[in-house]
């Protein structure tokens, strides 16, 4: 670790107490401590948003630009996206939904004319659910359906983050057919990336896999609805119990 200088070393640590103690009475009458350490729930919270108390979108034209904080978030909970479109003879390809970017984020999209959605995990890793066949002309259902096993954001409120980042699994549907299953046992915990788009029928920020394509990446199909359905978890009253005993214990461990 790096300490900027050596006050912070280990070894310096009691000396470094005895110091400030004296300090401590005027800190707590300034309503400086505890320190506070809300941080990452706080970076979690809710705030105002035009997408609030509702769990179904519908979308029947292509739209780009929607800031994060304005559109459905896939975090933490169950959903399922399902794309109505019709491919030209020759195939199509090209982004049907997207959100976030070559950080964070995930993409549903045609590639060499088969479908995917894909997950991109901060970077670190990306989860693939990937159609094995081409696309026939006509028109077509894709699905993705996303079973989320953890308890959600509402942990939260009680200072516990014990919900959030949890597994799911999410299944590729062509036409009702599953062609494609898979568990991710690690997911986004908090938030996409900041300055990435909610972008429908075309990607306007970067690609959440450079290998796969390049934006704007526009579908050559036509895309006629494209429909997101939520389902946030709801704590029972169990497990709002233990969530509260959880948060008294810590509090008194932090006396």
């Amino acid at each position: 670790m790096y300490y900027r200088d050596d006050s912070l070393l280990p070894e310096n640590q009691a000396p470094l107490m005895i110091t400030a103690a004296p300090h401590v009475p005027m800190w707590m009458a300034q309503g400086c401590t505890p320190l506070d350490a809300t941080v990452a729930t706080r970076l979690a919270a809710p705030r105002p948003n035009i997408t609030a108390g509702r769990s179904v979108f519908t979308y029947t034209t292509p739209l780009t630009g929607i800031p994060q904080g304005d559109s459905p978030e896939l975090l933490n909970c169950s959903y399922t996206v399902m794309a109505e479109i019709e491919v030209p003879e020759g195939g199509a390809e090209g982004m049907l939904l997207t959100s976030g970017g070559r950080f964070a984020g995930y993409g549903f999209y045609e590639l060499k004319g088969k479908p995917l959605f894909l997950w991109n995990l901060l970077g670190l890793k990306r989860i693939r659910w990937d159609g094995p066949d081409v696309l026939s002309p006509g028109k077509h259902t894709l699905e993705f359906d996303f079973k989320y096993e953890g308890l959600g954001a509402a942990t939260l409120a009680f200072n516990n983050m014990s919900g959030i980042g949890r597994s799911g699994s999410g299944v590729l549907k062509v036409d009702g057919k599953e062609i494609s299953t898979q568990k991710m046992e690690r997911t986004i915990p908090l938030i996409l990336q900041w300055d990435g788009t909610f972008d429908i029928g075309a990607d306007t920020g970067t690609p959440v896999d450079d290998q796969d394509y390049q934006v704007p990446s526009a579908f050559t199909g036509k895309l006629n609805k494209l429909t997101v359905k939520i389902d946030r978890p709801q704590l029972t009253p169990t497990d709002i119990k233990k969530l509260d005993e959880e948060a008294q214990r810590n509090n008194k461990a932090s006396e």
